[in-house]
């Protein structure tokens, strides 16, 4: 399949790379400079800054969106509405009500729209998941999270920080990753506390943000996303009635991925314990769009997809909502 990518930035450049044995045909950025980068590394691809254009190509099946916040939702809409299927990276827009028009599209022409929540594809979170599934946990009881970097020189006036394009800060960011993951492991929520604040950064939107957030039958996620955490870290706990996934790293900088299980005997005391590390490359965007490319094949709605992503932001509209912003 032939693949368009808007948005040439690190992540369009992660995507570009990824793609699964499909052709790159058109790379399209607002700086045309870096649309014309990322071109030349894929033999034939073209490079553009017209963002209509390229999400509307006849020669084009895929479109992958990868562009500041404001962005990703129009991009989507327009190119579900021209019948391409769209991998949007998350959180997919800035508020729940901007997906409408990609929704609709979508409905109207039988796009796959996939919201590139990468992280359930990565090795140590696949074989958590395994085992969540198999019910050895037991029956889930909470869910524990931690994800931070700590910027770099200048993160003050890059897009992350203005408003209108990003939407707002960490909780949009790392924290929206954060969200996903509770939701794909303990279900819906229905009640939300929260804490926004801007501790170290100079800058409109929230540099941390601490969630608690509770389904109907009383599971309970307890999230921090952080742009002060300076030493880069990642970790998913999640505590069942018989047992205990923890999953740390995503490679790189967050340290080697790695994912313990702690099984309790009916003794308590020390649990069983098996330990699991994957110090190879990250293959998680690899894995994503073979996903999307089976959706695509199946004709099935993907997951996470458009409504995965509504229910993620309406969460942080609720959380805004609360602290005034």
């Amino acid at each position: 399949m032939r693949v368009a990518i808007v948005g040439c930035g690190l992540i369009g450049g992660r995507r570009a790379r990824s793609l699964g044995g499909c052709r790159l045909v058109a790379c399209c950025d607002s700086i045309p400079e870096r649309a014309l980068g990322l071109a030349r590394q894929f033999p034939g691809a073209e490079s553009s800054a017209d963002w209509r254009q390229t999400a509307t190509r006849p020669d084009v099946d895929i479109v992958v969106v990868a562009a500041t916040h404001n962005m990703l939702a129009p991009v989507a809409a327009e190119a579900a509405a021209a019948g391409k299927h769209v991998l949007v990276e998350k959180p997919g827009a800035r508020r729940p009500r901007e997906l409408d028009a990609a929704l609709d599209a979508a409905r109207r022409t039988g796009a796959v729209v996939r919201v590139g929540y990468n992280h359930r594809y990565h090795r140590a979170m696949v074989k958590a998941r395994e085992i969540f599934d198999s019910g050895e946990l037991g029956e889930p009881m909470f869910l524990r999270a931690r994800y931070g970097h700590g910027g770099r020189p200048g993160y003050e006036n890059e897009w992350r920080a203005d408003p209108e394009l990003s939407g707002g800060g960490e909780l949009l960011d790392q924290g929206s990753h954060l969200i996903d993951l509770a939701r794909w492991f303990l279900g819906e929520f229905v009640e939300t506390k929260s804490y926004l604040g801007t501790f170290f950064w100079k800058m409109p939107v929230e540099d941390n943000c601490f969630l608690l957030l509770r389904t109907r039958d009383g599971k309970v996620a307890q999230l921090h996303a952080s742009w002060s955490e300076w030493k880069n870290t990642f970790s998913l706990e999640i505590y069942g009635r018989e047992g205990k996934l923890e999953i740390s790293g995503l490679g790189g900088s967050y340290g080697v991925e790695r994912l313990a299980f702690y099984r309790m005997s009916a003794a308590m005391g020390p649990p069983e314990t098996t330990i699991w590390e994957y110090p190879m490359a990250d293959n998680s965007w690899a894995a994503e769009f073979d996903a999307f490319l089976e959706d695509i094949r199946l004709g099935r709605e993907s997951s996470p997809g458009l409504a995965d992503a509504r229910a993620a932001l309406t969460i942080i509209e609720s959380v805004y909502r609360e602290s005034g912003l």
